[in-house]
């Protein structure tokens, strides 16, 4: 297969929407980008498209798929009940990277949900996102768009070396603000239920909704069938071996000191200052956690693009964004951490 590749900055943005969504209407796949990362999208309603998206990615087939739309308006459209806490959370972060977990309607295939009588619904707030689904006028489902259980693509680059020859289009949208899965949660129970974390943070819905809510983004068993995308299996992990360390930088620093010059090291800029290592990648300062979480998926590739064997990153607090930023962390290093 042929890529087409548009890149947003040169080409004419009308044309890559009207290509682009005529693809989709079709039943082909296109890679487009959004502010949380770049995702994979095809026709939501059409079980073969988001068939395909399985097969692209290796994606294990009960690993459900977030339905994207335009407008607030067309969530009845797919989901059966909306309820006064999913109303208030939209009104608060939609468009934005939040993604509801909802009961589905019929008209949303088995296959983009694993089989759950659930679906995941968000509004992106990227502009090329929003205009393609308005564009070709139905839902689009997308994961992210790379190689099941490596690490997201938040930059062109990475996306093409992935999938180029493997979907119809690829839009060239520049970095992921984000950089982050969008936050999934759950609004089908009286008591919402995080089920993956993101920049749209546990203490912000607790004060949209003024009541506690529940957290529960952890990895499930095997035996266990995921509401959401990124729950029961590995994800983020590079090639190379991942190890978390937490600890204080000067405990840290001593640990390095005894790994030879061709270990990787990621970590808060303070951190990576006062390292001799030739491979480090700084994430950002270490009261700027957006920029950290923006930063990570593109460190784990970078790693992976110098062939490092063995990374150490350094651990974060858990706090707010932190959470998020721990969860891909900890995925990425197969819950390998030492403690310093």
């Amino acid at each position: 297969m042929k890529t087409k590749i548009f890149h947003i900055d040169s080409d004419p943005i009308d044309d890559v929407i009207q290509t682009s969504a005529t693809i989709i209407q079709q039943g082909g796949l296109v890679v487009f980008p959004t502010e949380t990362v770049y995702g994979i999208g095809a026709n939501a309603l059409d079980k073969d498209a988001a068939s395909h998206i399985y097969q692209v990615k290796g994606r294990p087939s009960d690993n459900p798929l977030i339905v994207h739309i335009a407008e607030k308006e067309a969530v009845s459209l797919y989901a059966k009940e909306l309820s006064c806490d999913a109303k208030k959370l939209m009104n608060a972060f939609w468009p934005g990277p939040l993604t509801l977990v909802f009961k589905k309607k019929p008209i949303i295939p088995n296959q983009i949900t694993g089989g759950l009588d659930t679906v995941a619904i968000r509004m992106p707030s990227h502009h090329i996102a929003r205009q393609l689904i308005q564009q070709a006028k139905i839902p689009i489902c997308a994961p992210s768009a790379n190689i099941s259980g490596t690490p997201s693509s938040t930059v062109f680059k990475h996306v093409y070396d992935d999938l180029n020859g493997k979907v119809d289009v690829i839009i060239d949208g520049g970095q992921s603000t984000v950089g982050l899965e969008s936050t999934v949660l759950d609004v089908t129970q009286s008591k919402p239920v995080i089920l993956r974390p993101g920049a749209i943070t546990k203490s912000m819905i607790e004060t949209i909704l003024n009541k506690a809510i529940l957290d529960e983004s952890t990895v499930i068993t095997d035996q266990t069938i995921p509401k959401a995308p990124g729950m029961k299996y590995r994800h983020y992990a590079p090639k190379g071996n991942v190890t978390l360390l937490e600890g204080t930088h000067k405990n840290i620093i001593k640990y390095l000191d005894t790994q030879d010059n061709t270990i990787g090291v990621i970590a808060s800029n303070e951190l990576c200052q006062k390292l001799p290592h030739s491979h480090t990648f700084p994430l950002g300062p270490l009261d700027d956690k957006s920029l950290i979480a923006k930063n990570i998926f593109l460190a784990l590739r970078t790693m992976d693009e110098k062939n490092i064997a063995s990374i150490y990153i350094e651990a974060f607090d858990d706090q707010d964004l932190g959470k998020a930023i721990m969860n891909r962390l900890l995925k990425a290093a197969n819950y390998q951490v030492k403690q310093l």
